[in-house]
């Protein structure tokens, strides 16, 4: 059996109607024999709005800092 691995975010994962599409597609890849793997990645522009906010409370924030709140808006 042939694995797949797919990874979405983005646009892709922008709202609610665009997850069903990729619940829709990954189901289509399963139903035709495929083993699929999904990797989920942040919604459209999460990322850059956890990331205004944490220069907004710090000016020069800590790179690791950065690094860890990317890292959420992933989650």
């Amino acid at each position: 059996m042939t694995l797949i691995v797919h990874k979405y975010g983005g646009t892709s994962m922008g709202s609610v109607e665009r997850i069903k599409n990729v619940a829709l597609r990954v189901a289509k890849w399963h139903k035709a024999g495929y083993q699929i793997v999904v990797v989920p990645s942040a919604m459209s522009g999460e990322t850059n709005r956890l990331l205004k906010l944490a220069h907004e409370i710090s000016p020069q924030p800590d790179p690791r800092e950065l690094d860890i709140v990317a890292a959420t808006g992933e989650q």
